[in-house]
Order: structure tokens, then C-alpha cells, then sequence
């Protein structure tokens, strides 16, 4: 078989203006970079125009370290719909550099379900992720700046909150120190010692702010919020205290814009941002989501990992803050995956009923919780692989018949939209208009919020906090911060904080490291056990496969 770049590169691609129209958005609309990418301008002016398309979300099992498939799975489907003589739509997340050139790989799909050009989605793209760090770190200067030239505002440097980032993997940076020159009180130069950490592009509070932000003007109202520091004296000090929004906005300016491509079979795909599952909130942006719904009749989105990450935060932040409610949630799982859950990662020669078994405890938590705490309509799709029996999918989807719930097989990634078919009838067959509950109650303390979502989502008894976490308890409620939204940063790999414990652990504790306030973006972050918010390369990642030929052409890319 093909691999997935010799597949994308053998497609005829159509000029961007042709998937434009089938969205019915005018070429004046868009800001194109070459042929086949196009940024869509004047997006409000789409947006509620009238057509309410029907909200498909995608979301997962808890995964394994190979993945699940849900972008490839979310693809497919597209496809099919619009096989079956739907107006359909993507909104995807854009992929990150530091999975790219690390373990996962690139994040446009996979074998007949990708959304194209591959490569220039994969790298760099439409330079979102690069503004985004720009502006991040240009913040960050102005910090540094602002205690160089006499630091008037007072700023405390050790309670400084905000934060560097960088769109690639690299643990060196987790942790570090440099010495900024200052004046004390009296005039005299003193040496300040910095402690500081780097987040990756795609956890850091910038993105997220692109991401929540429904135009240019709330985007420069959330950018002035963001906490950056205290005063030695306790106040609190935001970045438009140093007067940042401004010049930020500006090298945001075409960030908010969502970016138009297509799949290998025509289907339109906004591609826009890209905030982590595991560490941030998992969606793709609140404009691109909005202007899919208003541009088509049936929308497929996806949240990161599995849906006590991606779809916890796609709920109860993203349709909370957005007023949105998905119409059907399409439950992702694997063979491999059912059986890493059930104890094993190897390919059995025979059926291991006990084995498979006990990885769907993993998948029927994962239906309970969509169904029960979020009020949600429900299709399990088994994505298939070459190496997966017969006898195992057919025990997989007797099991969830003894359930009642639908499940069907897809072969998205050697069949691509014909593969989905099954699906997509599933899917238009279980439309429902319900509309979606929350795990917990904004009002309600952060204590409550995080046992809420424990409980209700994880399927554990409650968190217990740090003294570090104590102390920023403390603080958030002085701050009168409390009714923020939570979002969790802990392991995909498991329900709980411990990435060892798969299937489907019970009566555990989460423990909370930290607890970060993210007030532009407008949410608390709760660190859980080990979660570092920059991940590290593995031992062999994908940048040593990856290269360029002296005829432009770029391989390794996966």
C-alpha cells in the first residue's frame, strides 16, 4: 500500500476558489497562500447568516500511545456524507511541530482519509502557530523589559505567571534561570535572578485565547486580561498594565481567520489552531466551528484523545462559553486499543475473548459518561486495521449490540469515504437535538469543580491538592476567580493521573500539582500527578526519519 505522503501527492487537488463555492464563500473572502490554501476573511459576516448545520463531534477511548484515529475517522465520515449528497464540513485542529518531528507524527489524517496539502499543513502552514508564538514571547520581553528599565509597576519576579513557549518538543526548556539587571529604590543597578519555563506553543494561553475568541475586539479584551504577574505589594498585574494587547493583536491580526483546504476527496476542511488535549482544551477554534455550522449542514468535528480529555473540555468549555450543543457524538475505539485497556499490546494469533473483554470496561465508561453526564446521542465506531480479525470486531460489536448501542465498522484509511458509509447513515440515523449537560456548575467552588469532574468524568473519588496547589487555591479565591472554568492537564493514557493504570481503574484520587489561572483565556488549569506542559522527543523520534531532497521534495513525513 501507498503511504500516506505518495498518497496525498498522487491526488489532483482543486483550486481552493472551487471548495470555496461549495461553502458558498466569495473569492473576496479569501486570503490565499498558493492554490490550495486559503485563509477565510470577513468571517462574521457568515456567521449566523441564517443556515444551522448539525454538530457531529468525534472523540475517542482512552488511547494508546499509537493513537486511536480520530482525525482520520472524523475525515472519512466527511467524506461520506458528502458521498451520500450532504453539505458537509470539517472543523479540525491544525497539527503541532512537537508531534510532527516527535513520536505521533503529523495530524492531516491518514491512507485515504487526509485532509491536503499535506505537507504544508503538517509545517508551518499558514504561520498561526508561529504568530502565536510570537506574540507569546513578545510579552514576555516586554516583562523582562519593563523590570530592565526600573520596573514601576513593582513586579514581584518571583510571582511572575506568565510564561515563554515554543512550537517543539524540548524538556531542556521545562526549567530555567537567567539574570535580568534592574535599579533597586535607590537607583543602584542590582542583578535579578529569573526562574522560567517554557510551555509548548499549543498549551500556552495565547492559544487558547485565539481559539475562544469570537473577533478581533474580544480578542484584544482577552489578550489585555491575561494575568501576568503580582506587585510586590500584592496587586495583580495584567498584561494591558504594560500596555501589550496592542502590539500582540497585531501580529495576531490574520491569526483569528480559519484556514480553508480539502480532503483527498473535495470535501471543504477549516483547519484552525491547535490547542492539546492532555494539557490544554483539545478543540479547534470557536470562530472556525461556528462558520462550519453556518456554512453547511452537517459539521464533524474533533476533540483531542479520549473523550475524558477532548470531549469534557469541548463541552464544558468550548458549547458552555459558545453556546453550542453536538447533535451526536461518534465514540472512536480500536482492537489495539481494547486490548492494550485489556492488559496486552501484542497481536494475538487466536481470539483472547478475556483479554478484549476487559478492554471494553475502558469504552463502556466512555459511553456512560457521554451518555449520562453529558446527555449525548451515541455511535461507537471500530476504525479497522489490516491486522484486526474478524472474529474480534464481530465479538466487539456483539458486545455493544447486548448494550444497545450502535456500532458499526469503518475502513476510513484504506477506503476513505466509501470505507465510512455504515457510519454515516449510523450517524444522520441518531441526529438528535438534546441538548448537552455539564459536568459540574461554574458557580460552584473550584474544589467541587474538580471532584465533579473526577467523579462524574474520570470515575474516581476526588483530587487531593498540593501545598503549591493550596497556596494558588488560596489565591484564586482571594482573587474572587473561583467561577472560571476548569481544565485538566493529565495523562491520555489513563482515566486517572497514572498513565500505568489502563482499563478502567477505580476509586482513585487525583492529585493535583498545580493549579494555573488563565485569566485572557478565561479558564483555571488543574496539573495533575506528572503532566509537564512541554513534552520531551522520544529516544528515536520522527526528525531523525524527516528530510528534504535537493528537488524540494520532503520525505519521512508521516
Amino acid at each position: 500500500m501507498l503511504s500516506d505522503i505518495e498518497i496525498a501527492r498522487s491526488t489532483k487537488l482543486f483550486n481552493i476558489s472551487s471548495i470555496a463555492e461549495k461553502l458558498s464563500v466569495k473569492s473576496k473572502d479569501l486570503m490565499c497562500y498558493g492554490d490550495f490554501v486559503a485563509k477565510i476573511k470577513n468571517y462574521n459576516e457568515y456567521i449566523g447568516s441564517g443556515k444551522k448545520g448539525k454538530l457531529i463531534l468525534v472523540t475517542a477511548m482512552s488511547p494508546t500511545k499509537f493513537g486511536i484515529g480520530k482525525t482520520t475517522v472524523s475525515i472519512g465520515l466527511a467524506d461520506a456524507l458528502q458521498s451520500l449528497g450532504k453539505n458537509s464540513c470539517l472543523a479540525l485542529r491544525e497539527p503541532s511541530l512537537g508531534p510532527v518531528f516527535g513520536i505521533k507524527g503529523g495530524a492531516a489524517g491518514g491512507g485515504y482519509s487526509q485532509v491536503l496539502p499535506m505537507e504544508e499543513i503538517n509545517l508551518n502552514f499558514t504561520g498561526d502557530f508561529d504568530a502565536i508564538t510570537s506574540a507569546n514571547n513578545l510579552l514576555c520581553a516586554m516583562i523582562d523589559n519593563h523590570i530592565f528599565n526600573g520596573n514601576s509597576l513593582n513586579i514581584d519576579h518571583e510571582k511572575i505567571y506568565f510564561h515563554r513557549c515554543l512550537d517543539v518538543n524540548d524538556r531542556s526548556l521545562r526549567d530555567i534561570s537567567y539574570n535580568i539587571a534592574s535599579k533597586d529604590e535607590n537607583g543602584n543597578e542590582v542583578i535579578i535572578n529569573r526562574k522560567e519555563s517554557f510551555t509548548i506553543t499549543a498549551a500556552s494561553e495565547i492559544m487558547a485565547i485565539c481559539c475562544l475568541a469570537e473577533n478581533l475586539e474580544d480578542l484584544k479584551t482577552r489578550l489585555g486580561n491575561i494575568l501576568v504577574a503580582e506587585s510586590k505589594s500584592g496587586n495583580l498585574i495584567y498584561a494591558r498594565d504594560l500596555k501589550a494587547e496592542g502590539s500582540m493583536a497585531v501580529l495576531l491580526r490574520n491569526v483569528l481567520s480559519p484556514n480553508l483546504v480539502q480532503t483527498i476527496e473535495h470535501t471543504p476542511a477549516l483547519v484552525h489552531l491547535g490547542p492539546f488535549a492532555n494539557i490544554a482544551h483539545g478543540c479547534n477554534s470557536l470562530i472556525a466551528t461556528k462558520l462550519a455550522l453556518s456554512l453547511s449542514d452537517y459539521v464533524v468535528t474533533e476533540a483531542g484523545f479520549g473523550s475524558d480529555l477532548g470531549a469534557e473540555k469541548f463541552i464544558d468549555l468550548k458549547c458552555r462559553l459558545g453556546g453550542l450543543s453536538p447533535n451526536v457524538v461518534v465514540l472512536v475505539c480500536t482492537i489495539r486499543g481494547l486490548k492494550f485497556h485489556g492488559g496486552s499490546e501484542n497481536e494475538t494469533k487466536e481470539l483472547d475473548r478475556e483479554i478484549i473483554d476487559k478492554g471494553l470496561e475502558n469504552l463502556y465508561h466512555h459511553i456512560d459518561v457521554l451518555k449520562n453526564t453529558f446527555n449525548s446521542s451515541v455511535v461507537v465506531t471500530i476504525n479497522k486495521f489490516e491486522s484486526d480479525k474478524d472474529e474480534e470486531l464481530n465479538l466487539v460489536i456483539s458486545r455493544l449490540k447486548e448494550r444497545n448501542v450502535t456500532a458499526v465498522i469503518n475502513e476510513c484509511f484504506a477506503k476513505g469515504g466509501s470505507g465510512t458509509r455504515e457510519l454515516a447513515e449510523a450517524v444522520i440515523d441518531n441526529i438528535s437535538d438534546k441538548s448537552v449537560t455539564f459536568a459540574y456548575n461554574l458557580n460552584d467552588s473550584v474544589e467541587t469543580k474538580l471532584t465533579d469532574i473526577v467523579n462524574k468524568v474520570y470515575g474516581g473519588k476526588g483530587v487531593e491538592l498540593s501545598d503549591l496547589a493550596k497556596d494558588k487555591l488560596e489565591f484564586i479565591n482571594k482573587n474572587n476567580l473561583s467561577n472560571l472554568p476548569i481544565i485538566f492537564a493529565k495523562t491520555q493514557f489513563s482515566l486517572c493521573d497514572d498513565a500505568s493504570k489502563v482499563g478502567c481503574p477505580k476509586d482513585f484520587t487525583i492529585q493535583i500539582r498545580d493549579l494555573e489561572v488563565k485569566t485572557g483565556a478565561g479558564f483555571i488549569v488543574a496539573i495533575a500527578g506528572k503532566m509537564m506542559l512541554m513534552p520531551g522527543l522520544s529516544k528515536t523520534p520522527n526528525a531523525e526519519k524527516i528530510d528534504i531532497l535537493s528537488n524540494g521534495e520532503i520525505i519521512g513525513l508521516s
